[in-house]
């Protein structure tokens, strides 16, 4: 498939940095926007740079399809029509197509990949313990986040691949799993766990054992397990090994990590601490995006003596001038002046906090964007086209 033509351009914005990429993991603690942030990227990615953009999420919370407007999404990708953007006034120049991580038909497409044979394939299907993991599990779902990255990559379907993670401790947790997954495969457990399939004495002198268990916890359950592991290990070669490559594409120069977070003091720790994270781990910080901030004039010293002047004029000819113009009473306005006056100041000191943990995060990376709150929530895709319009730094 041919690649489009990216553009040449020096701007220090989020549109630069998806253009140069094939891969942008956005990632952030809870609650900070993150999702609808992915959503954003991908949608100004369609005009803006063209081809097949896909925006993936592995949140279980499932905002995505409702920021697209698009209904449910789930692990097979759906395209948003044109017909979204041409109503939000864009002109698209390729495709958007949307997905969510489904553990459970993700890891049958895994045991498909990497059985060797049909028997072992169908075994791992029917066992009882796999079913159970590959729907509750929480490391398989961030192995198979990983694994799911790697497949939508390699098949070359997608020219840009935009990726909505869990809040960040979680996130990475997502990072570790290929390692996990290999650590894995040597363990002790694994090794334990398949001891009565690969010996018959152990059997012989474990069989009390097992069937006093499965008086406690039910027929056949330790014996399901060590199946499940016994199978599970002969497809150990095609799980490293596509283990060892999603590490290779994690640190790839062609993938890059955007964190999202608020200038809060407990989500820009946590994005702090992730951002140093990325970089320890030799991972591409391509940008930290700081979302629904207050303007900075609302910290200059020029708005708070404002401030006071409006609180001690409230009453005066300012006041009446105010009351004249809006047809109400002088007491009233005046009242709906000092308070604004009043809490004017309670919101300059939250924006001069929150410059100072912005410069905190522009230590950490060369590129940090402040993207305003908006006076609405995003709901479609002329929100988001709205909210991309924020993300030139």
């Amino acid at each position: 498939m041919a690649r489009p033509r990216r553009r040449s351009t020096d701007r220090a914005d989020l549109h630069a940095l998806v253009a140069a990429k094939e891969m942008v993991r956005v990632c952030g603690s809870g609650g900070v926007g993150q999702t609808t942030v992915a959503a954003a990227l991908a949608v100004s990615a369609v005009p803006e740079i063209g081809g097949r953009v896909l925006v993936l999420t592995v949140d279980p919370a499932r905002r995505l399809a409702d920021a697209l407007g698009i209904g449910h999404i789930g692990n097979d990708a759906r395209r948003v029509p044109d017909s979204a953007f041409l109503e939000a006034g864009v002109e698209p120049r390729g495709e958007l197509w949307a997905a969510m991580l489904d553990t459970k038909a993700g890891w049958d497409e895994l045991i498909h990949l990497h059985a060797p044979d049909a028997k072992t394939r169908e075994a791992v299907l029917a066992n009882s313990t796999y079913q159970n993991l590959a729907s509750r599990f929480v490391q398989s779902h961030d192995y198979l986040a990983m694994e799911r990255l790697h497949e939508l990559h390699a098949s070359g379907k997608y020219d840009l691949i935009i990726v909505d993670t869990p809040p960040s401790r979680n996130a990475l947790d997502i990072l570790d799993a290929p390692r996990k997954m290999k650590e894995f495969f040597r363990s002790w457990l694994l090794r334990w766990l398949t001891v009565p399939y690969r010996s018959r004495l152990f059997s012989m002198a474990s069989k009390p054992f097992y069937q006093i268990a499965d008086r406690i916890l039910g027929s056949r359950f330790l014996e399901d397990i060590a199946e499940f592991f016994m199978l599970f290990q002969i497809m150990e070669k095609g799980f490293v090994r596509h283990a060892d490559e999603v590490e290779r594409l994690l640190a790839d120069p062609r993938t890059t990590f955007v964190v999202v977070s608020t200038l809060e003091a407990a989500p820009s720790y946590e994005a702090a601490y992730f951002a140093r994270e990325l970089v320890r781990r030799d991972f591409h910080l391509g940008a930290i995006i700081a979302n629904r901030v207050l303007p900075l004039s609302m910290a200059a010293k020029a708005s708070a003596t404002a401030a006071r002047k409006l609180v001690k004029q409230a009453d005066g000819e300012l006041g009446e001038a105010v009351a004249e113009r809006l047809g109400a009473e002088p007491p009233v306005v005046a009242d709906v002046l000092t308070e604004v006056g009043h809490h004017f100041h309670e919101v300059a000191v939250v924006a001069a906090r929150e410059a100072e943990r912005r410069a905190e995060l522009e230590d950490l990376c060369h590129l940090l964007v402040a993207v305003p709150m908006l006076d609405r929530d995003v709901n479609d895709v002329a929100d988001l086209v709205e909210l991309a319009a924020h993300f030139t730094a």
